[in-house]
């Protein structure tokens, strides 16, 4: 069975960066990993991995169109919980918490450089 193992987010303030996902990924229940050659790896909880990095060939870095990483957390709460923190770090609001149609709750926000990111919950799958 494939999973996703990592995804890179491009950053053209790479320290400011990575001040900003060690406290979320803290946040997260997640921790700073390792440095890689261009970057600095982080994971969220025992999942994926997050690399903060440089662009490889030393161009500037820029969000994607349409590209979202979204983040699944464990209880409805946490998602006002982590947007708020994330808010706090300087990020921006894409979207306030709270529910979006049936599928669940959801938040928005972009991090420092404009990467956009959700963090959801959903009960989806888990009743019987």
């Amino acid at each position: 069975m494939a999973q996703i193992g990592y995804v890179c987010i491009g950053s053209n303030d790479f320290d400011r960066a990575c001040g900003f996902y060690d406290a979320l990924t803290a946040e997260l229940g997640g921790k700073k990993l390792f440095p890689t050659p261009h970057g600095q790896m982080y994971r969220l909880g025992s999942g994926a991995m997050i690399m903060v990095t440089r662009p490889y060939n030393e161009a500037e870095a820029h969000p994607g169109n349409g590209t979202m990483l979204a983040i699944n957390v464990d209880a409805q709460e946490d998602v006002a919980r982590v947007y708020d923190k994330a808010l706090s770090l300087g990020a921006a609001c894409e979207g306030k918490p709270g529910p979006r149609g049936a599928f669940g709750d959801f938040a928005y926000f972009r991090d420092l450089d404009g990467n956009k990111l959700a963090v959801f919950y959903t009960d989806r799958g888990k009743k019987q």
